[in-house]
This record gives structure tokens, sequence and C-alpha cells, in this order.
């Protein structure tokens, strides 16, 4: 288990060179983080970060994906502690590098943590923003959406599970945050570990803009000649 400072916490102002985006299921987040790096022509790390886990494990992608952003269940981690308990050590030893959900965490942290070291890119999910708190050149954002927005989206998805939809984006939404809870010791959804809330209902080019200019990422406006060079704010 890991604990983080949250963006407040230490935070030392520099040219933004990672950012990461959080988001509930539904909101339309992931698909904003991809429009947003190839906006900004940086690397996306989304799926990538599930292979990457996948290849320090040594298993195929597919498996892998069967633990991403959720917990194990309650028996398998009493089977943990159980095996781990000195007190049975001579009938054998939980395998460290068996491969589930929170070994999967902790590859997936290592693969943030190198990804945030080469810069320009957007980490997408998977508690990117808990492990980079308080980084410099780090920026955090959270996308949301309004309920009836994000049922439509499930609707138009998965339409023969179009009745539970509800109950399937509460369930999708609580599993990421009690891993995260688990993993870094904070509240996925905290706002004190974001720059910026988005309400994905603005839509892609607003918040890309406003993205742009909360990370300083805006181009400075061409100079023209007899005036002074422009603020570099967007319009």
């Amino acid at each position: 288990m890991l604990h983080c400072a949250g963006v407040f916490g230490g935070m030392v102002h520099a040219p933004t060179r990672v950012i990461t985006v959080e988001r509930e299921y539904g909101s339309r987040g992931g698909e904003f983080a991809h429009e947003l790096a190839a906006r900004l022509g940086w690397r996306l790390l989304d799926s990538e970060l599930v292979e990457g886990a996948a290849r320090m494990a040594g298993v195929d992608p597919k498996a892998a994906a069967r633990f991403d952003e959720r917990l194990d269940p309650w028996y398998y981690r009493y089977g943990r502690l159980f095996w781990q308990d000195s007190s049975y050590s001579t009938i054998g030893k939980f395998d460290d590098h068996v491969l589930d959900c929170e070994r999967m965490l902790e590859l997936i942290r290592r693969e943030i943590l190198e990804a945030a070291k080469e810069g320009q890119c957007v980490l997408v999910g998977r508690g990117a923003a808990c492990a980079l708190a308080g980084q410099p050149g780090c920026f955090h954002i959270f996308v949301y959406a309004t309920s009836s927005a994000k049922r439509d989206w499930f609707t138009r998805a998965f339409p023969d599970e179009a009745q539970r939809a509800d109950d399937h984006l509460a369930a999708f939404d609580k599993r990421r945050a009690a891993a995260i809870r688990k993993f870094y010791q904070q509240e996925w959804c905290s706002r004190q570990l974001y720059h910026m809330l988005l309400n994905s209902a603005m839509g892609t080019e607003a918040m890309i803009a406003a993205v742009q200019c909360a990370a300083g990422l805006c181009a400075a406006p061409a100079q023209t000649v007899g005036t002074t060079s422009g603020s570099g704010l967007c319009d």
C-alpha cells in the first residue's frame, strides 16, 4: 500500500510534461485523453499500461486485463495473509510473483513512473494521479459527467443491458475506487488529487483548450511587426 500527498503536497511549478486523466465510467474521459494526446503530439498510455505490465509479468495481455482497475476477491486476499503468516512457513509460501490485482497495480505503477521520466505523455486512469502526486511537471485531470449523460452513453454502447445501466455504471466506478483506496490509501474522486475537474458536457474541443491553457501548453500567438509579444493565453 502506498500513500500520496495530493497535487498541493510539495508541488513545484515546472513546465508540464505529463498529464494524467482519471475518469468516471461513461464520461468519455478515455476518448478525451486520446484526442488530447493526439493534439499535443504526445504518447498515449491507456491499455498500453496494462500491456506493459503484462510484459513485465510474462503473461498474455488479455489475461492481464482481467486484473485491471479492480481488487482481488476478499477470500483471495485472506488466503494471501494465511500463506504469508510465518506460523505456516513450513507448508510453503505464497508466490509474490503470481499475477493478481495487487501485483498488477504495482507493475502499472512502475510503468507510470517510467513514462513520467520520459515525459510528453498522457496517462489514463489506474491511479496515475496518485503515483505521480506532488511530482513537478505533472498535471492531473478528473473527467466526470451527469448521470443522464453516462446513462445515454451506456445505452448506446450496450443496448442489451440498457435497463441495468445505472447498476453497471455505479459498479464499475466502485471497483476503480476500491482499488485506488486499497493500493494508494486515497479516495479516487477526491478533488485534492487533481488540478482540474472537467464536465465532459462541455465537449472535447473546449476541454482540450481548457487543459492547454491551465497546463501552460498554449502556443504563444505569433508576434506582429510593430507590436509587443502576446501574453500566451488562449483566445
